[in-house]
């Protein structure tokens, strides 16, 4: 036991004698030249000490970027350059590592030295280079640099599978990427199955994208781990440039499909990008339309699910897409089945526009596309659902008694679920009409005591309004008495509202709706009319103008709240039905 004890005590102090000087990590640190040329003149081999962490001095003056400090010692020791720490790091990468790239730069004069030149090539901890480094941190000149010294740099990969080529077209540095191009067997991947044409794609450096498929036109074909591919990356983010430099460099591309399954033209779709299908069908006419997997969606399926009315519009115009319009998923439905499902008006319309479309395709279940409308109950309220009914009744006059007893079939459900929350309706109708109507019985009570022209002081008719005998006065009073008692009334109303009771709730919103009309009348009304009493005599013009203004404020409300209502009208003509919209 005693012998162990010894053997590891003289080892320890043994290893602790290799350790760098104390004075030397100062002098390396502050960069002081003098002090560690004191200390070399008295034992050279000091300066192949390093610290626990395996760094030499000249390693510490290169992460603090002491220039002179560095030639100094590296004129005393010049096997210090080719000397790595215990994260594989020489001199030159530690200096490129802490960004002094002008250091960095006259250290790779140094190991230009045939002697020294394989040191260039040692990769760090996690695999990667100087160049990498130097990509990385965006020191292009001395990439550059780089790059002529050693060609052989980019050949390499970092545990991330990244090589400098991809490093550079990721962050946009054309440059460098054409200065590696140039090398025949730099590598070009990336992690993730990725490469250096991916790469330019995602920066829509279609310029960078030329070269490399000039130089390395195979990349084109490759695709990552997810399946994506450049053109369907090109595609997808809509960089028609970009799809265009690999279409006409390879037209063969835009009739592959991907991994998922999932053509070109359907990516476009997604996105609704229009000038990118353009291009794809002036190189390849007959590219492929239709998914492999999954529904088997054509391109006109994805368009319509995704709401792009305007790509829809553009696959329809197509001469050579035609024949999608009435084309089923595995599922049996048509792009039309999807619109009807979607509640999308617009998309209908551009449907039902077209030439060729089949309204009576049944799918799997036996559904026509308007029958759809019957699954849908939860829309069944809005004037989306409402107006696509109204379309597909117009589209197939046929079908006109079948739809109208599919709406009387889905008012009938949804005047069941409406029954099963008649209570927390009616609270709310309540709650905001109560709160309007008690609004307008405080002003219209308020106006009441506050008369225009205010009271005579004459000893014979005090108290007397003095406008009382005017006829514009008399109106205002009598319309501000009825727009005060009917908003009285529906306050009352909605005291005794019936919370539980489904009739109540339809007769209740009915009446307090019709009350409430009156009320607002009546105010603007009684409103209109006092001003014009106090301004007539002086102002008639202004008076006569307020008037008007306030005679065609709830017109143009009516107007306002049901504009949608309008527009809908103009838009279907003659096949609006107003009893179509009882839910909405």
């Amino acid at each position: 036991m005693a012998d162990n004890t010894s053997t590891t005590s003289s080892l320890e102090g043994r290893h602790e004698e290799l350790w760098m000087d104390q004075g030397l990590l100062e002098a390396a640190t502050y960069g002081d030249s003098a002090s560690m040329k004191a200390m070399a003149s008295q034992d050279p081999d000091m300066l192949l000490r390093t610290t626990p962490a395996g760094n030499t001095c000249l390693h510490i003056s290169s992460i603090h970027g002491h220039e002179a400090f560095c030639m100094d010692v590296v004129a005393l020791k010049e096997s210090l350059l080719t000397t790595v720490n215990v994260d594989r790091e020489t001199p030159l990468l530690a200096a490129v590592k802490s960004g002094f790239v002008i250091l960095a730069s006259v250290l790779l004069r140094l190991y230009c030295d045939p002697r020294l030149s394989k040191a260039i090539l040692e990769k760090d901890i996690e695999g990667c280079n100087v160049l990498h480094h130097a990509i990385r941190s965006g020191h292009r000149k001395l990439a550059l640099e780089l790059i002529k010294a050693q060609p052989a740099l980019s050949t390499h990969v970092n545990r991330m599978n990244e090589s400098p080529m991809y490093i550079a077209a990721m962050r946009d540095f054309t440059d460098i990427s054409e200065a590696l191009l140039e090398v025949r067997d730099s590598a070009h991947m990336g992690p993730c199955g990725q490469n250096t044409l991916q790469a330019a794609v995602k920066n829509g450096n279609a310029g960078l994208a030329k070269k490399i498929m000039k130089t390395r036109p195979w990349l084109a074909k490759e695709a990552d781990k997810n399946g994506c591919t450049p053109l369907s990356s090109a595609v997808y983010r809509g960089l028609v440039d970009v799809a265009r430099v690999l279409l006409e460099h390879d037209f063969s591309l835009g009739y592959e499909v991907p991994m998922n399954g999932n053509p070109f033209l359907s990516y476009a779709a997604y996105e609704g990008h229009l000038d990118v299908a353009q291009e794809l069908l002036k190189h390849c006419p007959d590219t492929p339309y239709r998914s492999t997997h999954d529904a088997r969606w054509t391109s006109l399926h994805v368009a319509v699910y995704e709401d792009q009315v305007e790509f829809t519009e553009f696959l329809l115009r197509t001469p050579q897409l035609r024949k999608l319009i009435n084309m089923r998923d595995s599922n049996g439905k048509t792009a039309l089945h999807l619109a009807v499902e979607k509640c999308n008006p617009k998309m209908v319309v551009a449907l039902l526009s077209h030439d060729d479309i089949d309204t009576t395709v049944l799918d799997n279940e036996g559904v026509t596309p308007a029958w759809v409308l019957a699954h849908l109950i939860d829309h069944a309220k809005t004037l989306n659902w409402n107006e696509v009914s109204m379309l597909m009744v117009r589209a197939d006059p046929r079908d006109a008694n079948t739809l109208y007893n599919l709406h009387t079939h889905t008012k009938h459900k949804a005047a069941l679920e409406s029954r099963k929350e008649a209570k927390s309706l009616t609270q709310t109708y309540t709650t905001n009409t109560s709160l309007v109507a008690i609004l307008i019985t405080t002003v219209t009570f308020a106006a009441a005591f506050t008369l225009p022209g205010g009271y005579s002081n004459d000893a014979r008719s005090e108290g007397v309004p003095i406008m009382s005998r005017k006829f514009a006065f008399q109106a205002f009073l009598i319309s501000d008495v009825l727009a005060m008692c009917s908003s009285f009334a529906v306050a009352f109303i909605c005291i005794i509202a019936r919370w539980g009771d489904y009739e109540f709730l339809i007769y209740y919103i009915s009446a307090t709706k019709k009350l409430m009309w009156f009320a607002y009348v009546a105010t603007t009304t009684a409103f209109s009319t006092g001003l014009y009493t106090v301004l007539a005599p002086h102002l008639h013009w202004l008076a006569i103008a307020i008037c008007l203004l306030v005679a065609l404020l709830p017109i143009l409300t009516k107007l306002l709240g049901e504009w949608p209502v309008w527009k809908l009208r103009l838009r279907l003509g003659k096949a609006f039905n107003s009893h179509l919209l009882d839910m909405v």
